[in-house]
Order: structure tokens, then sequence, then C-alpha cells
């Protein structure tokens, strides 16, 4: 979120992720890099239910149709693109506020004071105004990781049998390809959740409302450079982030199976 400013303040300027982290945490105190996680942890549980249930469902009905007895990177692409529509519904409002607090200078000490204050000053669509970029960016964001994915594991894991190594190399794998690809995007949105008062002096509406909008604004601020503003913070934290969500699934979703089966052979 700091290094995707357009207009930082001179005391939030960083060259790289690990200056970033270090100043951070010495200017403004070992915890904050961490704000936001409660919110994010709040939000993350039912989006990533509602997320991966579309998924499964979704990928097995159209690789039946598509590909009966295989595996579709076109099934995979599609379901993980549907899957986003509900993930996002879910996430926009967390993303919002997580990102609100960490801005540099930030005035919200609580979740709740930053809720009531948006609510308050902007109204309920405040959470949502970053919503279409959101897809915009998220919808190629899945297909790619997904197919990705998918592939990679076809490659490292041909029996799709359980196999925790290549959960992880192909969820991290699958995720900075992913982030790479749609930086430009993920800038405009952090523009747009944030409304970063230095950028908005640029703009003459007063609020950046849309991703054409948010789009031009980037471009008028910091030219085309600016759309890659910190791709490198955000491959770094896709990687893990990817890895994790992969492997904690594929387990569960092992653990679930084996057990229904265990359940079918006492029968």
């Amino acid at each position: 979120t700091r290094m995707q400013s357009l207009r930082p303040e001179p005391a939030a300027r960083y060259r790289n992720v690990l200056e970033a982290l270090w100043r951070i945490a010495r200017t403004e105190g070992v915890w904050r890099p961490m704000r936001g996680m409660n919110i994010t942890a709040t939000g993350a549980g039912p989006a990533h239910a509602l997320y991966f249930a579309c998924y499964e469902k979704l990928k097995k009905t159209l690789s039946d149709v598509i590909h009966a007895g295989g595996n579709s990177h076109v099934a995979n692409g599609a379901a993980g693109c549907v899957a986003t529509l509900l993930h996002d519904a879910a996430m926009n409002p967390a993303e919002v506020v997580k990102q609100r607090m960490q801005m540099y200078n930030s005035p919200y000490q609580r979740v709740t004071d930053c809720v009531r204050a948006v609510w308050r000053n902007e109204g309920a669509g405040a959470f949502y105004r970053s919503y279409t970029t959101q897809l915009t960016m998220n919808i190629p964001f899945q297909a790619i990781h997904f197919m990705t994915y998918e592939f990679l594991q076809e490659q490292l894991n041909p029996h799709r049998q359980y196999n925790p190594g290549s959960h992880v190399v192909s969820g991290a794998c699958a995720g900075a390809v992913a982030a790479a690809a749609t930086t430009p995007l993920d800038v405009c949105k952090t523009l747009l959740n944030t409304q970063e008062s230095l950028a908005l002096s640029s703009n003459i509406s007063g609020h950046i409302t849309g991703m054409a909008n948010a789009f031009r604004t980037v471009y008028q601020v910091g030219g085309v450079t600016a759309y890659f503003r910190g791709v490198q913070a955000r491959v770094i934290y896709q990687m893990p982030s990817t890895a994790i969500a992969w492997s904690v699934y594929e387990f569960f979703k092992y653990i679930l199976t084996k057990r229904q089966e265990e359940r079918r052979a006492g029968k």
C-alpha cells in the first residue's frame, strides 16, 4: 500500500521493500506493518469459503462439458473468474478499511473508527468504489493464477495426489506471475480505496471514482512507470500468500475426501 502511493510524503518514500519495512518499524513502531490484519482476517474467512466452493463446483461442471473426464484450462480459468465475483463482494469493504489504515499518517487507530468515518463522510458506496476495478484486476489475476497453478500441477504432480511440496511451489509461482501481470490495475485499486490526498489535488472532481478516472489520474501524476509502483512488493506479498492458501486448501481437501472415502468403505 505504501509503495503504491503516487505522491508520497518525504518521510514515506522508500527505495525497496526491505527499506520500507525497516523505516516503518523504526519510525512508527514494530507493529505498524501489521495494521489492518484483523479486518483482513475477518473478511478473508467468508470470502475464501465462497471462492473455493464456487471454484470447485464450476471447475467440475465446466470440465465435464468441455473435456469430459479430463482437465480443461478454459474451465479452470472460467471457474476462477466466476468465483472472484463472490470473493470480491465479501472482501472489498475489508480492503478499503485495511488500506486506509495502512497509509502514512493514517488518522484511524481502530477498525471501527475507520468504518464509522468512511460511512459518515463518504457513504456506504465508498466501500465499493473500487469494486469494478477490483473485479477488472482480479478476474484476469485469478484466470492467470488458476491456469498457471493447474498447469504446474500437471508438470509437478501429474497423478494429482496430495503433495505439499508441489502445492506450495505451484501456488507461489502462480501468484507471482498473476501479481506481476496485474500490478497496473492494483495501483488503480489502491488509489480508489485510499483517495490519496496529494493525488486528489490533480483531480478536478475532488473524488476519484471509476476505473477510467483512476487510470487517468495515475498517468497524470506519474506517467507510465506509476502503473508499476510496488510491483516488487506485490510479487513478494502474493507468493507466500498464494502458496499458503493452496497448501492449506489442498490439505483440508485431502483430509475431507479421505474421510468421505472411509465412510463409504465402512458402509
